[in-house]
C-alpha cells in the first residue's frame, strides 16, 4: 500500500490517479472541507481515507505494510499570514513523518517548493548541503516552512543521521493542469484566465514593478504536472535513489509566453489586460524563477519535459474544456 498524504489536492490527486490506474493499493490523508476536491478523488479507488490530525493513530496499526509515504499534505497557500498554522503542519507533521519513517524504514518522498529559494539572488541550484541552504532567504513564512524541512534533513545527511531507506525532497515550480480547481485564488493563472480566453476577453495578469521587466516580461519556470506525475512515478520505482531535487521544466518563460499559450489553445486573438499587484505581494514577488535539473538528470531520469505550448494545449483541450474536467 502506498500513502499520499494531501491525496485530495492538486499534486497528490494527480499522483493517486496515476498510482490507481497501476492497481496499486491507496491510503488518502486529506481533509476534503465544504469545497469540490471530492472530486479530484471520485474517479479512483481508495482503501482508507484519513484525517489528517487521525494519521499518527492510524499509522500504529496500518491496513497493509506501506511501500512509500508521498507526503504532498500541507498548508500551500503562499500568502498564509498564520505562521503556527504553517508550523504546525508545514513543520512539525513533516518532520514527525519523517521520523516514523526512519523507525519503520518506510521509503519517504516529500514536498518541498521553489518559495525556498526567495528572490532568486542566490540561484536556483538544488544544492542540498548545509552550506548552501543556508543562503536562502525565502520570502515569505509558506516559503520558510519548507525551507525548515530541507535543511533539518540536509543536516541529518550530514551528521549521518538515521534516515528512511529512500528519502526526497522535491522543490515544486508553478505547477499547472487538472484538479487544481478547487484553490481558488491559489489556481494557475492558466485556469483562472480559461474562461475569459475562451470568450475572447482579456487575461489578467499583474503589472511589473521592477524597471528590469516590462509588464508580462515577468518570468516563471512552468511545469505540467503530469511531468511531475512522471518524476514521482519514477523515483517510486527507483528506491535507490534520494536527495534533494528541483521539480520544474528547466526554462524560464513569461507570462506573456503562457497568455498566447492560452489564447492559442483557445482558438482566439491574445488580448491582456495588466492590473494591480496586491500591496502584500509587491516586496513578496518572485520575478524570476528557473529550476536547474542537472542533479535530476545525473540521478537518472532523462525524459523530456513538455513544452509550455503543449502543455497548455493539453489542459485545455483534454481537461478545462471537458464536461468532466478532472483525471
Amino acid at each position: 500500500m502506498y500513502l499520499v498524504t494531501g491525496g485530495a489536492g492538486f499534486i497528490g490527486s494527480n499522483l493517486v490517479a496515476r498510482l490507481a490506474a497501476r492497481g496499486e493499493a491507496l491510503a488518502v490523508c486529506d481533509w476534503l472541507g465544504q469545497d469540490e476536491r471530492w472530486r479530484n478523488l471520485a474517479h479512483h479507488e481508495i482503501a482508507a481515507l484519513v484525517a489528517p490530525e487521525g494519521l499518527m493513530q492510524w499509522l500504529a496499526r496500518p491496513p497493509a505494510p506501506l511501500q512509500a509515504i508521498v507526503h504532498m499534505g500541507a498548508i500551500s497557500t503562499t500568502t498564509e499570514s498564520d505562521v503556527d498554522r504553517l508550523a504546525q503542519w508545514n513543520v512539525r507533521s513533516t518532520l514527525e513523518l519523517l521520523q516514523w519513517c526512519t523507525e519503520h524504514q518506510v521509503r519517504f518522498i516529500y514536498a518541498s517548493s521553489a518559495a525556498t529559494y526567495g528572490d532568486g539572488s542566490a540561484g536556483f541550484d538544488d544544492d542540498a548541503r548545509c552550506e548552501a541552504l543556508a543562503t536562502l532567504r525565502p520570502l515569505n513564512a509558506y516559503g520558510w516552512s519548507k525551507h525548515v524541512v530541507d535543511r533539518r534533513v540536509a543536516r541529518l545527511v550530514q551528521q549521518g543521521g538515521a534516515l528512511p531507506p529512500q528519502c526526497v525532497g522535491l522543490k515544486f515550480f508553478n505547477v499547472y493542469g487538472p484538479n487544481e480547481y478547487h484553490k481558488g485564488g491559489m489556481q494557475s493563472v492558466i485556469a483562472r484566465n480559461f474562461a475569459r480566453a475562451r470568450a475572447g476577453e482579456a487575461l489578467q495578469l499583474f503589472r511589473s514593478y521592477r524597471s528590469d521587466y516590462a509588464d508580462g516580461g515577468q518570468l516563471r519556470d512552468f511545469i505540467y504536472v503530469r511531468d511531475c506525475i512522471d518524476v514521482m512515478e519514477w523515483l517510486l520505482g527507483e528506491p535507490r535513489v534520494s536527495g534533494l531535487f528541483n521539480l520544474g521544466s528547466g526554462q524560464a518563460r513569461s507570462w506573456l509566453d503562457l497568455a498566447d499559450a492560452l489564447s492559442s489553445a483557445c482558438g482566439q486573438p491574445r488580448k491582456v489586460q495588466f492590473t494591480d499587484m496586491p500591496e502584500t505581494l509587491q516586496g513578496r514577488y518572485q520575478y524570476f524563477t528557473e529550476a536547474r535539473m542537472q542533479r535530476l538528470r545525473e540521478a537518472g531520469y532523462h525524459r523530456p519535459f513538455t513544452t509550455l505550448e503543449a502543455g497548455v494545449a493539453d489542459y485545455v483541450r483534454r481537461y478545462l474544456c471537458a464536461a468532466d474536467p478532472y483525471l
